[in-house]
Formats: structure tokens, sequence, C-alpha cells
């Protein structure tokens, strides 16, 4: 009896044996399994990943040719005998235009015509209150900039200091110099035909007119920090008259200050962009 209870309980033990063995190999197959999906999951999510960052580089790439195709389009430059000109400085030409008076407008008769009024309403606004606009006049001949000022805003008769009423003209004026680095500005002094006091301090016509161009370009240089190297002074006297002398009133016109201005087209026109 005893050696049949002994054989049956080593049979137990063998047959629970052999289903843990079995049990085992089947969960370390199943791992094994899952290790493989798992790994082939991983190498397809980084293929995946490649893939979109190649796309993303191909969209970047393709945003960055469309962003250069239109800068290039908005910068292309058309040409006439006189200027070349973008199509972003035109479309602010006529945004400028659309403000100028009519009978003004009416006298552009070409391309040059129609941008020389553009920047001159434009620069005039720039640098001019309403108190000061008489006294300001602005022409201007194949993009060469020419303020006149008259000595009424600038000097008192038969001086060279600057009255400082004119200070917030110049430092309007000093900005759009220095807007752009590469531009030249030259200070011309203009006399009536009058001549001095004998024995004055001042020696004649041509001692007033030089006095008065250095006076304003040391104010630009010393007080609204203009580079000295983009100054030229110079003296005309009375000799360049806008007309004859022959008048108080005609005398007026005569006794100026020129600025003569020769700036880069595009450059200058982001004057246009200003908000009145």
């Amino acid at each position: 009896m005893k050696k049949i209870l002994l054989l049956t309980v080593l049979s137990a033990t063998m047959l629970t044996s052999c289903v843990s063995k079995k049990k085992y190999v089947e969960l370390e197959t199943e791992l094994s399994n899952t290790q493989s999906n798992l790994q082939r999951t991983a190498m397809e999510k980084e293929e995946a990943q490649r893939k979109l960052d190649a796309i993303e580089v191909r969209v970047a790439d393709y945003n960055a040719k469309i962003n250069s195709l239109k800068e290039s389009n908005d910068d292309k430059m058309e040409m006439n005998d006189l200027t070349a000109m973008s199509n972003n400085t035109k479309s602010k030409m006529r945004t400028t235009l659309a403000k100028v008076d009519p009978s003004e407008l009416a006298k552009a008769k070409t391309l040059e015509d129609s941008i020389n009024l553009a920047v001159s309403y434009n620069l005039k606004k720039s640098i001019t209150d309403d108190s000061e606009s008489d006294d300001v006049q602005i022409t201007i001949d194949k993009t060469v900039v020419m303020i006149n000022v008259s000595d009424k805003l600038l000097f008192k008769s038969g001086s060279y200091r600057i009255n400082p009423k004119a200070n917030n003209l110049m430092e309007k004026l000093a900005e759009v110099i220095n807007s752009e680095p590469s531009m030249e500005v030259m200070v011309e002094g203009h006399t009536d035909s009058q001549t001095l006091v004998p024995g004055s301090y001042i020696q004649d016509n041509w001692d007033l007119s030089v006095r008065r161009a250095t006076t304003i370009v040391r104010l630009l240089q010393d007080k609204f920090n203009v580079a000295p190297e983009k100054l030229i002074a110079a003296g005309r006297s009375s000799y360049v008259p806008l007309v004859e002398n022959s008048s108080k009133e005609n005398m007026a016109k005569n006794r100026r200050t020129r600025i003569v201005i020769i700036p880069n087209l595009d450059k200058f026109f982001a004057l246009l962009d200003s908000e009145e």
C-alpha cells in the first residue's frame, strides 16, 4: 500500500513539473514574439519619423523658394530712360500721388515728373510743420533733392546766427540725412544783392553766405549727430538769384539757404511709408 501511494505522489510531481516547463516555454515564446513586435514597431516608427523629417525639409525648402520668388518679383526693376524702380516703390508712389493737389499732379507729364512730385510732397510733410510750410520749397531734378529755406525762418537780416525756431526743421532734416548712410548733403548760402554796412564784422555777401552755410553744417553735426563727412558747406553770395533783385519781395526770395541731397531712390522712398 505504501509503495502504491509513493508511486502516485511521484507521478503527480512529475506531471506537475512537465506542465510548468511547457507553460514556461510558451511564455518565453510569447515574450520573444512581443519583443520582436516591439523592435519592429520601433524600426517602423523611426522610418516614419525619417520620412516625416524629409517631408518637413522639403516643405520648408518650397516655402523658402516661394518667398524668394515673391521678393524677387516685388523687387523687380522697371527701367526707363531716367530711372529704375521696384514694384514696391511704384506702389508707394501711387499712394502718395493720390494725396497731392490735383492741380500740381496735372503738371506731371512723365514718370520722372511723378517721382519728383511724390518725393517732394512726402519730404515736405516729413520735415515741416504747417507754420513752416511757406518758408520751405522743395524741387527735384533727376532725383537730386533741393530744399530751399527762406532766411525768414533761419536768420535775422545780415546775421549768420541761426534762429532757435529753425531747430525743429533742422532736427527733422537730420533724421532724413541719417536715414541713408551713402547720402551726401551740400548746404549753400545765398544772399540778395544788397551791400553790407561798411565796417561790419562781416566782410561782404560772400562772407555772409559762407558763414550761414557753415553755421547750419555745424548745427547738423554738433546738435543732431550728422556725420561730418556727409556734409559740404558752400557760399554762393548773390550770384545765383531765383528772381531779379528788383523789389523787397524778390530780395526776400533770394535770401535763402539751399540744401542739396543726393539720395538712393528706393531707400529715400521709405519716407512714403510714414503715417501722416
